[in-house]
């Protein structure tokens, strides 16, 4: 049996503990007494075996230490003499070191020294070999050798670059750059043959020549003038198609109105827009075969010459590019093309007769053209995908250059075209007619506004992709720009049309709640009396009428958010789609170039250069702007239209303070003298026969105000359930409820008012217009409205004798009222409170 000895060699070992764990360990059948004597025999016995190992290890360790005392003393000599040896050792290495340093510094001096002499001795070859190339070129130019002319020239420039500005060959630099102009220009004519015929060895040879002589240049812009002029041909043959007639008919139409002195250049028999295409078509099959002669011809230099060429082409006809899309546009549209050549640079300068305006057909034209230049732009970006980035960059600019004088006046164009868009919707004002016609004038001027939003919703749409087809988003800070100014006129006409119905409506007051001094002078008293002509239908039609106008400001609210959210999300669009946002505002042309991978480019799907992006590249200015509009477009809060967002609201809120004044014109026109009836300081006459003192019925002036407005809610659902598309009843009916509780609020103030403006009240009166209040009251409990407090004291106040008044006012009851009015009410009926 094992005995852990684990626990004794802890520093808080505790025998008694141990002990205790020993007896609880044996086995149960066992004696307390025998477990004890047990293990005390087995503690014993491994105390004795440790104390004979321990013996057995202490004697062997002492035999073990003279041993080691002499192992010690032997290393201690050796690491001496070690450390002798070294030191000797570093006292040679440093006496070696001196002397090395010295020879070494010798045989730097020695070096110098040989390689000036060598660099002599070659300076001396050369201008001795320069000498005698100068005697003797005379003699290679003569032989009519150019590889041989050229290699003498690069010989002698090699020499005059080793012997360096030295003054004895002055005179041998100046010869050698007459002669390298001279080999030049005999290396022309063969160049421009071997051009012309495709002579592939021939034009090799002569670049090499060229090359030799540092002339890449001349190679360059040679090739160039050979391949231009056929190209340019087949850009002026559309003028000869133009000037050439086509039939005997129409050269006598030439030659008739020339001799008359008012010459005009016959129509072409085909315009420009359809010539166009074929023209590219031709360019791009030339430059096709141009591309795959120089791989063979010069595989070196095919990458930058061809792309150069059409460069130089598009630079060339530049100028004239741009005069025939301008006269393309201005024949798109009859009225232009009519009076005389022009189009839309014409327009915009204000060379074109009054009247002539940008139509959208002009644009339309504009882009269709721009549309075949960019099928053009990606079969060159396919064909030069082997170029390097930049000059394709090059390249696509230069080929949408003639179109960049209309893009910097797009903002102006689309200015021009949406306000003259605008000005053909149709939104006269309304105009005062006859008795019962009013309600037809209102609802057709109503009708007017609301179709014409969606049309000019329309409009906007169509110029923001227009922006996009045309310009990539390039141009969409002057877009919203233009966007925000044609809401605001568009919405200003509808503020001007408001203001007309005011009139027709009957509703233009003043601050004091008159009719304006001009319908006065205008009419003088037939307002009053065409007011009190118009009929209960009519005044329902103007109602009606009138409501319609709140579907006006629902449609326009909605539809113009509707908008601003797809403009939001266009810009959004935009800010993706323009490479340069991921460049931030620091937009330069390098970091487009590294965006690509080892600088090579993309041709699936979307063209791998953006043009929009390219454009952008030589305007940082604007680049930064639009990047900026861009960013903040990505704010929940942006507001695309800002101007015209709150141009927006402020017109509902105009329609809905016509729209109240409508609903309320009735209800004020029938309050309006309540406050001077005589009924109310009227005394009780005295008769035979005793008769109530006042009437047990309204008077009419309250109970057509409340017939009124318990028939407002039929006028208003409907209306209601149209402006919430029938969507939720529950909308319609809140709908309903909401304008009906302000107009029964408004008549209640209205009333409130009036009676306010009683100055003296008879009991016979007070106990009449008690009974009118609470007819009133009556009918605002039918509507689901609460009794001001207000009115409430007025029932309550002329409804208590006024014998009784003072004890009202003195009871619990009389926390319930306003006490205010229970004060004015008292002053009314000439109670005084103080006695």
């Amino acid at each position: 049996m094992m005995l852990d000895l684990g626990p004794f060699s802890n520093e808080n070992f505790d025998p008694k503990k141990w002990i205790n764990s020993a007896c609880q360990s044996r086995h149960p059948q066992d004696s307390l007494d025998k477990h004890l004597v047990d293990t005390e025999m087995k503690l014993q016995m491994v105390s004795e075996e440790i104390a004979a190992s321990l013996e057995e290890q202490s004697t062997a360790a002492l035999l073990r230490v003279p041993r080691a005392t002499r192992d010690v003393i032997r290393l201690r000599d050796d690491a001496v003499s070690l450390r002798s040896a070294v030191s000797s050792i570093l006292q040679k290495l440093k006496k070696a070191e001196g002397s090395s340093a010295e020879s070494i510094s010798a045989l730097a001096k020695v070096d110098v020294v040989k390689q000036r002499m060598e660099a002599a001795y070659e300076t001396l070859q050369d201008a001795a070999g320069l000498t005698q190339l100068s005697s003797t070129v005379e003699d290679v130019f003569a032989s009519g050798d150019l590889p041989r002319a050229a290699e003498t020239l690069a010989n002698m420039r090699h020499c005059l670059s080793a012997v360096g500005e030295v003054a004895e060959f002055a005179n041998i630099r100046k010869q050698l750059e007459v002669l390298e102009d001279r080999l030049d220009t005999m290396v022309q004519p063969r160049l421009t043959d071997a051009l012309s015929n495709r002579k592939v060895d021939a034009a090799q040879d002569l670049r090499g020549i060229l090359i030799r002589i540092g002339r890449f240049k001349s190679l360059e812009s040679q090739y160039i003038k050979v391949h231009l002029k056929p190209i340019k041909q087949l850009w002026e043959d559309f003028d000869s198609r133009e000037r050439a007639p086509k039939s005997a008919s129409e050269k006598n139409e030439m030659e008739r109105t020339s001799s008359g002195g008012d010459f005009q250049s016959v129509s072409p028999a085909v315009p420009f827009s359809s010539w166009l295409p074929s023209f590219y078509d031709e360019l791009l099959l030339y430059l096709e075969q141009e591309w795959k002669w120089c791989m063979i011809a010069f595989p070196e230099d095919y990458k930058t010459l061809v792309p150069r060429l059409l460069t130089e082409t598009m630079m060339a006809i530049g100028a004239n590019f741009i005069s025939r899309i301008n006269l393309a546009i201005g024949d798109a549209v009859p009225e232009t093309k009519a009076l005389a050549k022009g189009g839309v640079l014409d327009i915009l300068a204000g060379d074109m007769q009054k009247g002539i305006k940008i139509q959208t057909k002009h644009l339309e034209a504009l882009i269709e053209l721009h549309n075949m230049t960019g099928t053009f732009a990606r079969n060159i970006q396919h064909l030069f995908s082997a170029s390097d980035v930049r000059v394709l960059m090059d390249v696509l600019k230069a080929v949408y250059l003639p179109y960049e004088s209309f893009k910097q006046r797009y903002g102006q164009m689309e200015r021009a075209i949406l306000s003259s868009e605008i000005a053909g919707v149709d939104l006269r004002g309304a105009v005062i007619r006859g008795v019962g016609a009013q309600g037809v004038e209102l609802s057709e001027t109503v009708r007017r506004m609301e179709e014409s939003i969606p049309q000019i919703i329309i409009l906007l749409e169509a110029a923001a992709e227009r922006c996009i087809n045309f310009t990539g988003g390039s141009e969409a800070d002057e877009l919203i720009l233009a966007l925000d100014d044609i809401m605001l006129q568009y919405i200003s006409t509808l503020l001007e049309t408001l203001k007309s119905l005011r009139t027709v409506c009957g509703v233009d007051y003043g601050g004091d709640g008159s009719v304006k001094k001009e319908m006065e002078k205008k009419d003088g008293n037939q307002n009053a009396r065409r007011v009190d002509l118009i009929s209960n239908e009519e005044e329902w039609s103007i109602v009606q009428g009138a409501l319609q106008i709140l579907t006006v400001a629902d449609s326009l609210t909605s539809r113009s958010s509707v908008f601003e959210a797809s403009l939001r999300a266009t810009l959004a669009r935009l800010s993706t789609t323009l490479s340069f946002s991921a460049f931030g505002s620091s937009l330069d042309q390098n970091q487009i170039i590294n965006s690509s991978v080892d600088g090579e480019l993309s041709f699936g799907g979307r063209a791998a250069l953006d043009m929009a992006t390219l454009r952008l590249v030589d305007v940082p200015e604007k680049a930064r702007k639009l990047f900026n509009l861009l960013n903040q477009s990505k704010d929940p809060r942006f507001h695309a239209l800002p101007l015209a967002s709150q141009r927006v609201a402020a017109f509902a809120d105009t329609v809905n303070e016509l729209v109240y004044d409508v609903l309320i014109s009735k209800v004020r026109q029938r309050l309006s003298d309540v406050s001077r009836l005589p009924i109310w300081s009227s005394i009780e006459e005295q008769g035979a026969f005793p008769l109530p003192i006042f009437s047990a019925y309204p008077q009419s002036y309250v109970t057509s105000v409340g017939e009124y407005l318990l028939t407002l809610p039929q006028q208003l659902e409907p209306l209601a359930e149209g402006i919430s598309n029938n969507e939720i009843n529950d909308e319609a009916q809140f709908f309903a409820t909401e304008w009906m509780f302000k107009v029964a609020e408004g008549a209640t103030a209205l009333y409130i008012e009036q009676l306010r403006g009683i100055q003296y009240i008879s009991d016979r009166g007070a106990q009449q217009l008690s009974v009118d209040i609470e007819y009133l009251s009556n009918v605002l409990s039918a509507l689901s409205m609460p009794i001001p407090p207000v009115l409430a004291t007025f029932q309550s106040c002329l409804s208590t004798p006024r014998s009784k008044l003072k004890d009202l006012l003195k009871t619990d009851s009389a926390t319930q009222l306003d006490l205010p009015t229970a004060n004015l009410v008292c002053k009314m009926r000439r109670l005084n409170l103080d006695s």
